[in-house]
């Protein structure tokens, strides 16, 4: 039973030419991705600020500082022992910066989520093109055999040719 390749490889290679053009319509239609809001800045400067060493060294000093004048004054201290009014403010930063720096890595997710389908993308070109690359090797190649095939079946024919002119031929019986 005789296989066609040919008819095989043009199908297959029809259909990666197919998934090509269609990759590069897509990377054609998606145009520049528009610009982070004021409230995702702001909010990626939060996640930063507050993210840092920096802001940490500074807050301790800053509650170290609070802490040892009101501990100085005694009695008379604007927020005497157990601290009640420091507690408030920092209640009240870490409920608003915590739910700001959750938007900061919602943004940095979907960031994330769209390179990586773009990744995904080159990947799935990458592979459509080594595909078509093997594709043509094995076409060359297969046209290589063909080649030698006739090649093969020349020279076996001149030198049959040549054998029955050097060598006499058996008178018939």
């Amino acid at each position: 039973m005789a296989r066609h390749p040919e008819t095989h490889n043009n199908r297959r290679h029809t259909h990666l030419r197919a998934a090509l053009s269609r990759a590069r319509e897509r990377r054609r239609g998606v145009g520049t991705a528009p610009g982070p809001t004021l409230g995702e800045r702001f909010s990626d400067l939060v996640a930063a600020i507050v993210g840092s060493w920096r802001f940490i060294l500074i807050q301790s000093g800053l509650l170290l500082t609070w802490l040892l004048v009101n501990v100085a004054l005694g009695g008379g201290a604007w927020d005497p022992y157990p601290f009640i009014l420091l507690n408030l403010m920092l209640s009240f930063q870490a409920a608003y910066t915590a739910p700001i720096i959750m938007m900061s890595q919602n943004r940095q997710a979907d960031i994330d989520r769209l390179r990586s389908i773009a990744d995904y993308q080159v990947n799935i070109r990458a592979e459509a093109e080594i595909s078509l690359l093997h594709e043509k090797i094995d076409l060359l190649r297969e046209q290589q055999v063909a080649e030698l095939i006739s090649l093969l079946k020349t020279s076996l024919a001149r030198i049959e040719s040549l054998e029955n002119r050097l060598l006499p031929r058996p008178p018939p019986p």
